[in-house]
């Protein structure tokens, strides 16, 4: 008697253009998951996509009816077992007392409200494939929300970016707490130090030199070390839930503490 195999748990990838994101879209297809990768630049996803073999799905998480597009779309395509929102990103390192409030507003809007946008579309769809998979005692499905160490502590000119990521990890806290006995995974991912080609020089506004700093005299994390981490939540057994793993350098004890030893 012949079966028929499950088909691949899908994966919704967010900011997967660059960095993390796309170093996570490459683990998941070779862990056999189908991923459908998510970001603003069309032309990334599309070579993305083409090496991978992953869905490319250009969006603005802080577009509402870009979203709403794309939970429409998902649900008429097979529907979801999870997402991982990594969109987000810093700007600026000023001090409270030279705050600037548009840059402030737009580390809200991308960090928090764009997770809360995506994970409140897409939370239907994951509901119904964990029902799909038999309940409680099923596959399950899981939202993975990669906050940052800063979403954990202070350092100074880190303040807007610190107060987002401390509300995008109160997002996902109280989310899993909200479906508890539900079969759906909540799971925080805070990395310390990445190096990636874009998220310091986005912070310091394309300065190279500043940006190049940030690495120097240690040995930071790569975007891999992060996907390594999402690959190995997702692919826990169904009834256990990474609720937090933070991830750093080894130099790296706290935020604003790193050992620059030129190792």
């Amino acid at each position: 008697m012949s079966t028929t195999p499950a088909p691949a748990r899908r994966i919704l990838v967010t900011g997967a253009s660059s960095g993390i994101g796309a170093a996570t879209v490459r683990r998941l297809r070779a862990e056999g998951f189908a991923v459908v990768a998510a970001a603003r630049r069309a032309d990334r996803l599309e070579a993305l996509a083409a090496e991978t073999g992953a869905e490319a799905y250009p969006l603005d998480v802080t577009d509402a009816a870009a979203v709403d597009a794309l939970v429409a779309h998902l649900g008429g395509t097979g529907g979801l077992d999870g997402v991982v929102n990594n969109a987000g990103g810093a700007f600026g390192v000023d001090r409270v007392e030279d705050a600037d409030l548009d840059q402030w507003r737009q580390m809200y809007e991308l960090n928090v409200l764009g997770t809360l946008r995506v994970t409140k579309g897409v939370l239907p769809l994951l509901r119904a494939a964990a029902e799909r998979g038999g309940g409680a005692e099923g596959a399950g499905a899981d939202v993975v929300v990669v906050t940052s160490t800063a979403a954990h502590g202070a350092y100074e000119g880190g303040a807007g970016y610190t107060a987002a990521k401390h509300g995008e990890r109160m997002l996902s806290t109280t989310l899993r707490w909200e479906l508890a006995g539900e079969p759906v995974r909540v799971v925080e991912i805070a990395p310390g130090a990445v190096a990636t080609e874009e998220f310091s020089l986005v912070r310091f506004d394309g300065d190279v030199e500043k940006a190049a700093a940030v690495y120097e005299g240690y040995q930071p994390l790569v975007a891999d070390d992060v996907a390594d981490a999402i690959g190995y939540a997702l692919t826990r057994p169904p009834h256990v839930n990474l609720d937090l793993m933070v991830i750093r350098p080894r130099a790296q004890v706290h935020n604003s503490k790193i050992a620059r030893t030129g190792v």
